[in-house]
């Protein structure tokens, strides 16, 4: 019999999702059956999908999940790899924030609603943010504030107010609170100033002292309405909190790599020959998914998403992936998606019985790894060990392009410049050992004008 397996915490009693046979299907529930029907018959679901807002499903013929619960089983397009909102640049969140109003005020056109504001929901996929939840619509309450108000405050406008005006590291918070940054704590955080700001004043810090006036007691009515509150004033208020989101700014800037590139020591030969490099060695092996490990701002990523190769373009300095993601999103780039991922402290399993977000490695299983200009931040910038390291990648994927920057490089030296040199193990003969415990070199080729040299390796 196939193994049937949840793949997500079941907290929403409208369905869940669920695999069989490496297949990926959402079970929608009986007691969602009005909301999915007037989801589809009112042409909402039409419409967000053909724009490409939402994640489109097909109904099927399989067997459930659950059968006593369940109304349909549905088999959505799948998403190549799933984020989380921690891990994503400032414009990320931000357009990600963004399509969540857009879906709301859409979805009252045709008389229903998101029922929850949750950033977990919404995905990168095309190059773009998408829902991935059909089950967040529901029928529109008639007079009724939206409930999902204060959810989208602490998932969204908190953690931008916060990033734009005090520093864009803080939307780390949203790795340790899944339920979003708590306002009383985002409010006391933010400079005096954002008060001048009717927005923030608003949603942010007058939310945050209305709640601590009700703490104990009945909550007042989400969104600052009334029973009774209108339509149109419900469309207001997504207005209202639209203009505030579009106000707020960051600009990458101060970072110690945000500028790599400007101020490496690569020549322009340099440059073009190990470009060439990747290239070559990415058309030597058949991949379709690659992850790029200190990615910087995706200038060697953009050699394999442009081979038609979906590409996680990985950096854990946010200036970097917010100028690749800037970047991806002007050129309309399909096949990369770049996000702030710190290896040597990777997202961790997390939530309710550590089932609510995964791993790295739980989350895919890439064809190959880019490493390029990376091994030395490693090794010498966080003492890990060859072995160690060629150990964790060989774990991710079977093949790797992996770039040695010598201890006579200038960014080599950078490292050392403050700490004693106890690496003894990093040379170049001692990376080709270490690795070749792990894996067989396939090529190897010294980089134009520089002591780099990059190789190709498959995994033993």
């Amino acid at each position: 019999m196939a193994e049937t397996r949840l793949t997500e915490v079941f907290r929403d009693p409208s369905g869940f999702v669920f695999t069989r046979d490496g297949q990926l299907y959402r079970q929608v529930n009986k007691r969602y059956q009005a909301d999915y029907d007037l989801l589809h018959s009112s042409g909402l679901y039409a419409e967000v999908t053909e724009r490409s807002l939402m994640i489109p499903h097909t109904e099927v013929k399989v067997a459930p999940a659950d059968p006593e619960l369940a109304y349909k089983v549905l088999q959505p397009e799948r998403i190549p790899y799933i984020s989380y909102a921690y891990e994503w640049s400032f414009s990320q969140l931000k357009d990600a924030a963004l399509l969540t109003l857009s879906l709301q005020k859409r979805a009252l056109k045709y008389g229903m609603w998101l029922k929850d504001a949750n950033n977990s929901n919404i995905q990168f996929h095309n190059g773009r943010p998408v829902l991935m939840d059909t089950l967040s619509f529901e029928i529109y309450p008639e007079g009724q504030p939206w409930t999902a108000y204060r959810q989208f405050c602490q998932h969204f406008l908190a953690p931008l107010a916060l990033m734009a005006h005090v520093d864009v590291r803080l939307n780390q918070l949203l790795r340790n609170w899944l339920d979003g940054v708590d306002l009383s704590l985002a409010s006391r955080l933010l400079p005096w100033h954002t008060r001048l700001n009717s927005g923030l004043l608003l949603h942010i810090h007058a939310h945050a002292g209305a709640q601590r006036r009700y703490a104990g007691a009945a909550q007042p009515q989400a969104g600052g309405g009334k029973p009774g509150l209108t339509k149109t004033a419900l469309l207001g208020l997504i207005d209202h909190l639209r203009s505030t989101v579009q106000g707020l700014k960051w600009k990458p800037a101060g970072s110690a790599w945000g500028n790599y590139y400007a101020e490496t020591n690569y020549s322009n030969a340099a440059e073009r020959h190990k470009a060439e490099l990747v290239e070559q060695y990415l058309k030597k092996i058949t991949v379709k998914t690659v992850w790029d490990l200190g990615a910087n701002n995706g200038l060697y990523s953009r050699i394999a998403s442009r081979q038609g190769i979906f590409t996680v373009s990985q950096d854990y300095d946010p200036a970097a992936v917010e100028q690749n993601y800037l970047q991806a999103k002007a050129n309309k780039e399909q096949n990369l998606l770049p996000l702030q991922i710190d290896l040597v402290n990777p997202s961790p399993a997390s939530g309710w019985a550590y089932g609510e977000r995964h791993t790295l490695a739980e989350r895919g299983t890439p064809d190959a790894l880019m490493a390029l200009a990376l091994v030395h931040h490693l090794a010498i910038g966080n003492n890990l060990a060859l072995g160690r390291i060629a150990e964790f990648f060989a774990g991710l994927a079977p093949w790797l392009i992996i770039e040695f920057v010598p201890k006579s490089d200038s960014q080599t030296r950078r490292l050392l410049a403050a700490r004693k040199d106890i690496f003894d193990e990093y040379t170049l003969d001692g990376f080709r050992h270490a690795f070749g415990q792990r894996y067989h070199i396939e090529a190897e080729a010294s980089i134009a004008e520089s002591e780099r040299t990059l190789f190709l390796l498959k995994r033993k």
